[in-house]
Formats: structure tokens, C-alpha cells, sequence
């Protein structure tokens, strides 16, 4: 059996490792335009902050692919699939395959602004992206960078912390919009000021200007900012490019089904670039999360082996710090209707917020500041959707444990079952 994976972050990882469990004997090819052993994409703005070297960011030991038999094409990027012919086309040669996975990830959206072709405009998704950030971020210099999302937000930390004036625009009213509330939203802000991050909301640029070299941005608000580095971190959208042309359906993320296959026989997808199953919304959704990514692509490659495996579903969950202030989200963390029940509590003396929501008695979502203990028991009740009516007035407790479980459900988890068993 030929098998080949088109991308080499998490969701291929994860399809070597489940291709493996079924089998041990079929060849594995691993495309990618990027030349680098797989590596962890969060720690890209630890690079550039010099609290990592390229070597502690790998994703797997470096014998990774010789351990499990993998034929690393590192720099070859694929141009197209031809399903018909089952080939991927390259531009040294086509490649066949019997067994194919998609796993593109996602590409920057870059808006229509004009003088974004000026030299010192970066976007921040890739390792290529910060090593040519890390050869001008010094102290001294300035940088704009364009969106207050959560790569804005970890580039912005390691331009401060390389030593950079920086200054973020977003047009939302608030940071980090689409995984906090209003309230917490605030409560980091105001953290980040106090390291140095500067901010300009409900504003954007509009130009950026320069001869060959960006010098200043012009602001929706007519307003100009002088700068050196301009970063564009408006977001991402799934990088579907190699499968334009073909007969894989897509909608915003490539369609698939239970076992991450897509509509073409023998082709899978998985990560940011397919719709996987999310638990929360009943429905497809594009889940550009690590985590849901390597499950993905673990479960497409037990199938693509031929195992009766299905992906459960996923849903929304962030682990990241910013300036040393850890946070936690999942779900809805940001309901509109009343038929969600929420709870919070604040000590905005030690920076401390808990969110909970609830939705006819189960958690579908909380928002963890500085106090990030009890998310894996949170997660976990998302993931079971567990009954919580019983307890449900400890989950906003700090303190909040398997010993406010009924002692019946406390006793199937501390032994391996589910709450509500």
C-alpha cells in the first residue's frame, strides 16, 4: 500500500501514528513545501523570543521518520491532486498514491490593503515567517502588528519581548474577540499594557507606506503610525490550493465524512484544512485546534489502513499564556440566547476570572484567567456531556474537584468511566 500525506504538522503526525497501529509493512510518503523536521507551530513566537531553539520545537524525535518508515520530501510542495489518475503533481514529477491525506492547514488571510508588497510586511504562521522577523526585531525598532486574535496577541509578545515598540489594531472592540468575553477581554488588555504592548481598537490600517521599505502605516482613522515591521494577523482560512481544481468537495474546510474521508474514494483530509463533526454546535465546522488536528489525522490514518475507526467530534479549546498570565477557553464561551445558564466569578486583584456556561445542565463552554487547575475536568464534562445539574453550583469554585461529584459518578471517574455512568 502507497500512502501519502500532503503537509507535515499535526494531522500528518497523527496519520503516520495511526496508519502505523494497522500497518506496519505500506509505504509512507510525507509531502510538505516547508524543508524542516515537523515542528510546533505554537512555539514560532518562542523562537523569535528566543525562549526556544529550532531544535525544541520539534513536534517528534528527529528519528521520527526513519523509526516509522517514512519518506520525508521536505521542501517539495504539491501543485495538485489528480484523483483519476490517483497522482499528486509536482514540480518534480508526479507522485502515486493508493491511499492520499490532506493536511494543508490553513494560509494567513492577507486583505487588499496597497503597500503590503513593501519589504518589513510579514504574516506569522510559519517558521520561515519568524526567522525573517528574528533578523530586524531588535530594540529600537518599531512594529504595527494588524489583529488582536491569538496570533496577533503571541506575535506581539515576542516582539515586546525582543525588545520592539509595538503597537496592535484590531477593528473588534476587544482582544482576543473570539475566544473571550468582554470582561476578560479587558482584564488581559490590561495586563499586556503593563508589558509594554500598545493598542488602537475599532481602527485598522488602510495603506502602508514607504519607498521600497515600510516606514508608517496609515489608520482607518486617518491617523499615521510610524513603524519598521508591519505583521498581518487578521487570521486563517483553510489552504485548500491543491485541491482547487479537483472533484474533492469543499465547502469552507474539504467535506468528510465519520472516518475523515472526503468525497473522492482513497482521499482523506484532516486538521485546519477539513469540517470535522463539532460536539457543541451538532454540526460541521472548520476546528483549527492542535488537538482535534492530531486526532484527525490519527483516526485518518487507521482508516485509510483499513480500520473501522470513527471521529467522535471535537470543539473549540485554547491552552495559552500570554506575559505570564495563563488562560484557558473552550466551547461557547460567548452565548446569545437565554436558553444558556452562566456563571462567573472575578478577583481582578490577582487577575483571576472563571466563566462557566451551561446549556439544559450540561457545560458547553468556560473561559479560565490565571486559575486554570479544573479546565481538564471541565473539558472533560464538555466532552461527555455530562449532567451536571447536581453540582452544578461548585463549578464556579476555585476549588472545584471530583469531590463535589455524586460519590456513584466520583467513584467511575477516579476508575476509568464517564460522569452520568
Amino acid at each position: 500500500m502507497k500512502y501519502v500525506l500532503i503537509g507535515n504538522s499535526a494531522a500528518a503526525i497523527g496519520a503516520v501514528e495511526g496508519i502505523r497501529k494497522v500497518d506496519k509493512k505500506g509505504t509512507i510518503t510525507i509531502l510538505s513545501d516547508e524543508p524542516y523536521h515537523t515542528y510546533s507551530r505554537p512555539l514560532i513566537s518562542y523562537y523569535l523570543a528566543d525562549k526556544v531553539t529550532e531544535d525544541q520545537m520539534r513536534y517528534r524525535p528527529e528519528d521520527f521518520y526513519a523509526l516509522h518508515g517514512v519518506q520525508f520530501l521536505g521542501g517539495r510542495k504539491a501543485l495538485a491532486v489528480k484523483t483519476g489518475e490517483k497522482t499528486v503533481v509536482t514540480a518534480e514529477g508526479d507522485i502515486p498514491y493508493d491511499k492520499l491525506l490532506i493536511a494543508t492547514g490553513s494560509k494567513p488571510i492577507v486583505p487588499p490593503v496597497p503597500g503590503l508588497d513593501r519589504e518589513g510586511v510579514y504574516t506569522f504562521i510559519k517558521f520561515d515567517d519568524v526567522k525573517k522577523i528574528k533578523e530586524v526585531a531588535a530594540p529600537g525598532k518599531r512594529a504595527v502588528v494588524v489583529g488582536a486574535g491569538l496570533i496577533g496577541m503571541k506575535a506581539a509578545e515576542a516582539l515586546v519581548q525582543c525588545g520592539v515598540e509595538t503597537t496592535v489594531l484590531d477593528l473588534s472592540d476587544r482582544i482576543l474577540s473570539s475566544i473571550l468575553d468582554t470582561r476578560a477581554a479587558e482584564m488581559v488588555k490590561a495586563h499586556a499594557e503593563t508589558k509594554g504592548v500598545a493598542f488602537k481598537l475599532n481602527n485598522t490600517v488602510v495603506e502602508v507606506r514607504g519607498d521600497n521599505k515600510v516606514s508608517s502605516v496609515l489608520l482607518k482613522d486617518n491617523n499615521e503610525l510610524p513603524c519598521d515591521i508591519v505583521i498581518v494577523a487578521i487570521g486563517v482560512t483553510p489552504n485548500l490550493d491543491v485541491i482547487k481544481e479537483s472533484d474533492i468537495k469543499y465547502n469552507r474546510g474539504i467535506l468528510v465524512d465519520e472516518k475523515m474521508q472526503t468525497s473522492v474514494p482513497d482521499v482523506y483530509a484532516a486538521g485546519d484544512v477539513s469540517e470535522g463533526y463539532d460536539l457543541l454546535y451538532g454540526g460541521q465546522r472548520v476546528l483549527p485546534i492542535l488537538p482535534n488536528a492530531y486526532m484527525q489525522g490519527e483516526i485518518a490514518g487507521q482508516a485509510m489502513a483499513g480500520a473501522e475507526v470513527q471521529f467522535g467530534g471535537g470543539f473549540a479549546f485554547n491552552a495559552i499564556g500570554l506575559f505570564g498570565l495563563p488562560m484557558n477557553t473552550a466551547g461557547i464561551a460567548n452565548p446569545e440566547g437565554s436558553e444558556y445558564e452562566i456563571m462567573v466569578d472575578e478577583s481582578s486583584q490577582d487577575k483571576c476570572y472563571r466563566k462557566i456556561v451551561l446549556k439544559n445542565d450540561r457545560v458547553v463552554g468556560f473561559i479560565l484567567l490565571n486559575s486554570i487547575d479544573r479546565s481538564g475536568i471541565l473539558t472533560g464534562l464538555i466532552r461527555e456531556q455530562a449532567d451536571v445539574k447536581a453540582f452544578k453550583q461548585d463549578l464556579i469554585r476555585q476549588d472545584f474537584g471530583y469531590i463535589h461529584f455524586a460519590p456513584d459518578v466520583r467513584k467511575a471517574k477516579l476508575t476509568g468511566g464517564k460522569a452520568g455512568d
